[in-house]
């Protein structure tokens, strides 16, 4: 299958991507089949060679059914090249787990309580 995603270069602490489509299957920083633009996130938003792009040559490997990662289908979708994606949902590992959120929920209760009985007296 094949991937159209970012592949990192540039030194420590000064990233720069090279925009590539590569088989899904090799390294992110190895082997690709063709250069299809850059990535500087260096630049300023508005500056005109943070995202460079050949349109043409992008065009078809959509066309051929190259699948773009998240961030390179965001940088598509801005330059109108295809349709943006939905949002994906986030991951639910950082909420607490089931126990505990009905642990959470009773507590919440008890304190609600109280709060209840002064109001009312």
């Amino acid at each position: 299958m094949l991937a159209i995603r970012m592949s990192r270069h540039g030194t420590k602490k000064r990233p720069f991507f090279h925009i590539v489509v590569a088989d899904s299957r090799s390294p992110r920083d190895g082997r690709f089949i063709e250069k299809l633009g850059t990535y500087n996130p260096l630049l300023p938003r508005e500056h005109e060679k943070r995202i460079t792009m050949d349109k043409e040559r992008i065009a078809h490997w959509l066309k051929v059914g190259a699948q773009p990662s998240d961030r390179v289908a965001k940088f598509f979708a801005q330059a109108e090249l295809m349709k943006p994606r939905e949002r994906r949902e986030q991951t639910k590992k950082s909420q607490p787990k089931a126990k505990a959120q009905e642990r959470m929920k009773a507590a919440a209760a008890a304190a609600e309580k109280p709060a209840e009985e002064a109001a009312a007296s």
